[in-house]
This record gives structure tokens, sequence and C-alpha cells, in this order.
């Protein structure tokens, strides 16, 4: 049997991410001694949570043919607010009353918060029939405003230790930040895989108008993944917010970017019913590896967002490309 191009090409396609990665890891351990290192290893997991708990609902939102801009954003409101009830409570002076919260309270809260976001961008989407586009990037710009009101544009500092110990905490010897998006990730990959919700996602994105001729609901499972969407940014929000022991009015800046650069480069089609949440995480780590290569690097921050922007182009090229070859 003679070997031919596109002999190749099903084994490239499946494992195009598994490629790259390696190559990128070999490329960056030839130029940084400092690279494979255990202390950077656990450092690039660490850093990687956050964008695999955003990036897991951005690909059940994709998969339905969709977008979400708003997750950096809905990120930092909701550790502004976790940080703002933790530290200071709700003080209301008219009433002469003080409300304090615990530290489940502010964390219920603060995803409380990312959630209702989250379903405000579905409900938006689906009551007025918005392109996804449009609804989330004005509820990037309002969750941004009111980050900007609740801080008053200053970081919320002094949150307490047990709090910072979700961020930076440790747990049989691995980071908490990384069982907790490991646990996230595999709920994801059960609901995708073995539910009906997961078929559904995986039919509207398919065919709309075929989904919604076999009974599906679609405004409902939308509403859903644009509701878990928001909670999963807010858990990204809780824990960069621990890490730091900080909620910064800027933080989530562009994380919607890398968001939706790990779930291109993880496989998922922009167009919908094609991808899967183990391939986001493998786009995640790509992600993670090429942030942390170039600052061992020593690149300028303003070429690292040149080279990512690159690459996002160069993943959305390679995804239009195995669209057409299927």
């Amino acid at each position: 049997m003679q070997l031919t191009a596109t002999s190749y090409r099903p084994f490239l396609t499946r494992f195009q991410s598994l490629i790259a990665l390696f190559i990128l890891c070999l490329g960056i351990s030839l130029m940084s001694d400092k690279f494979l290192t255990v202390a950077n290893f656990w450092n690039v997991l660490r850093q990687i949570s956050v964008n695999v708990c955003i990036s897991t609902g951005m690909t059940l939102v994709v998969l339905t043919a969709g977008i979400d801009l708003s997750v950096g954003s809905v990120l930092a409101l909701s550790g502004a607010i976790t940080a703002g009830l933790l530290r200071n409570g709700i003080q209301l002076p008219s009433a002469n009353l003080y409300i304090g919260f615990t530290l489940l309270g502010a964390t219920l809260a603060g995803l409380i918060t990312g959630s209702g976001l989250g379903w405000f961008n579905g409900w938006a989407i689906t009551r007025f029939k918005l392109p996804p586009f449009v609804a989330t990037l004005a509820m990037l710009t309002i969750a941004r405003g009111l980050t900007m009101l609740w801080t008053e544009g200053f970081p919320i500092t002094g949150l307490g230790d047990s709090f910072t110990f979700l961020g930076t905490g440790w747990f049989l010897g691995i980071p908490l930040p990384v069982w907790l998006s490991g646990v996230i990730v595999a709920i994801a990959v059960l609901i995708t895989n073995k539910t009906r919700l997961g078929r559904y996602i995986y039919a509207i994105g398919g065919s709309e108008s075929a989904a919604r001729l076999s009974g599906v609901n679609i405004n409902k499972i939308k509403m859903a993944v644009y509701t878990i969407a928001g909670g999963l940014a807010a858990v990204g929000g809780l824990l960069v917010t621990s890490r730091l022991d900080s909620a910064q009015p800027n933080a989530g800046t562009s994380y919607e970017l890398d968001s939706i650069a790990a779930v291109v480069i993880g496989g998922t089609s922009l167009s919908g019913g094609r991808g899967s949440i183990l391939g986001t995480v493998q786009g995640a780590i790509i992600i993670g590896v090429l942030n942390n290569g170039l600052v061992l690097l020593n690149v300028s921050p303003f070429w690292q967002q040149v080279v990512k922007g690159f690459v996002i182009l160069l993943a959305v090229i390679i995804d239009k490309s195995n669209s057409k070859s299927e």
C-alpha cells in the first residue's frame, strides 16, 4: 500500500494539537534551560487552570455555533464582587445596617453573579434574536463598567489566608486550581458525551433548524449553555482573585482571546457541531506553554500579542482547511 499525503491527513487532523504541543515544548526547551523544571511545570499548570475553566464554558458555547466575548469582564466582576463582600460586606448607612459575608457566602455571590450575567447573555440572544457576537460584546462593556463602579477603580486587597488558599494552596502534592479545573473538565466531558444536554448542544451546532424540527428547545439549551459559560468564568475570577489576594478592576483583559484560541486550537469548529472538551484542554495547554515560553525568552509583551494573534489566525485557517477536506 502506497502512502500519500492524503493518507496521513486523518492522523494529522486527529493529533494536530498534540503534535503542535510537542514541537512547541521542544523548541522552548532548547532555547531556555528554565522551561523543563519542576517549579516551572507547576507554575504553567496553575496558570493554565484559569483558562481551562473559562475555555470549557466557551467550548459549549462554540459548539452551538455561538461565541462569548464577555468572559474576561464577567471574570473581573465576579472576582470583584466576591472580594468586596468578603472584605467590606454591604453597608447601608441610611438604614444603619451592615451585612457581613462569610467565605462561602461571598464565593457563592461571585458564582451567582457570573452565572446571572451568562443567563442574561443567553436571554438577550434568544429573546431578541441578537447575534451572539453583538450581545456578548455589549456584556463585555457592561460588566467591565460595573466592575469599575464596584471597585471605584481601585484594587480590593487583604482577603485573608482562607480565601487565598484556593488559588495558592496544594492538595496531595498538586495545586488546588489544577484539581478544580480537572473536576470541571471531567464533568463537562460527562455532559457532552453521556447526557441529553450534550447531544442537544451538538445537534444545535450541527443544524439548528434540524434540531428544532426534532423537538429540541433551542432557546432553553442556549440559555443553559451561556449560563454555564458565565458561571465558569466566575470560577476563573475566583482563582485569579485568590491567587493575587486582590481583585483588580482590569482583571481578565483579553482572557476571552486566550479562551477562543484554546477552543479553536483544540479542534472545535467555530461553525459549531464539532469539537471536544479534551481538545480544548490541549489547546489551553498550548496557549499556556506559549505564554510561558515567551516570558522565559524575555519577549516583549507587545510582541507576545502579535505572536498569539498569528497563532489564532493559523488555527482558524487549519480549522477551515479541515472542514473543506471532510
